[in-house]
């Protein structure tokens, strides 16, 4: 079971990474680590592939503490540390700034705004033009809805985007990985768990939009993946041109 798992994922990301050219040589990646089971398992990842990988490349594993009470920052670092490298932790109030009276914006969209940007920031002062986070599949459907449905536009994250003409790469190596097999590997795996104590962790629309997906994916097993393969196969001229719907400004 471990095997035939971690062949599966590693051999999913092998070709997000070959697909859409994350890592090339000499560079430096930042690692965004969150805590969770897909941060952990992209740690685990990157640090086997830079092992046998043809190309040579060094990782920065970089935590933003948001500020809330119960953090779990120094047992994550003692975790990261002891089993692949040091891990680089800022402590800040973006948390509790997001959830205090002065936001008038959805709390997880300020607060992950400031830790993106904060990241950023590092990446820039580290000398590092590419920063992986450990967004999956199913993040990536997920956000495609998100926007549909609250945001009114088709749009999602994709595998590699660009930033600043292009001095700065977001890659996510876990694109083609599916979010039950991360779940089972770190179970599998024994990966530790570290709570998330954001107050508004079990309250968002991401939630709602999961649970949504699920209900679909039940009735067919083949929704998900018909799901992800029509965000690159666009059929441009079946969609609303804006400049002649005459509903567009009504709606």
């Amino acid at each position: 079971m471990k095997i035939s798992l971690k062949k599966r994922i590693n051999r999913a990301v092998g070709k997000a990474i070959h697909d859409w050219d994350m890592i090339l040589e000499n560079e430096r990646i930042l690692v965004g680590v969150s805590g969770g089971k897909d941060s952990q398992m992209l740690l685990n990842v990157l640090f086997s592939l830079k092992k046998r990988a043809p190309v040579n490349f060094d990782i920065l594993p970089v935590h933003i503490d948001a500020g809330f009470k119960g953090s779990f920052a120094k047992d994550l670092k003692l975790y990261v540390e002891n089993a692949y490298d040091t891990l680089k932790i800022e402590y800040k109030d973006y948390g509790l700034l997001a959830h205090s009276d002065e936001n008038r914006e959805n709390p997880c969209f300020l607060c992950s705004r400031l830790r993106r940007k904060r990241l950023f920031e590092i990446a820039k002062e580290q000398g590092c033009k590419r920063i992986a986070l450990g967004h999956n599949k199913d993040d990536i459907i997920e956000t495609l809805f998100i926007n549909i449905c609250y945001a009114g536009r088709i749009a999602t994250m994709k595998p590699r985007q660009s930033f600043f003409n292009g001095a700065l790469d977001i890659i996510r190596p876990l694109s083609y990985v599916e979010k039950k097999d991360i779940i089972l590997f770190g179970q599998l795996f024994d990966l530790p768990e570290f709570k998330n104590n954001c107050p508004s962790a079990n309250k968002t629309k991401r939630g709602e939009i999961r649970g949504l997906l699920e209900t679909l994916y039940k009735h067919n097993k083949h929704i998900k993946g018909n799901i992800f393969r029509s965000m690159s196969n666009i059929a441009v001229d079946y969609l609303l041109d804006t400049k002649n719907d005459r509903y567009s400004k009504s709606t």
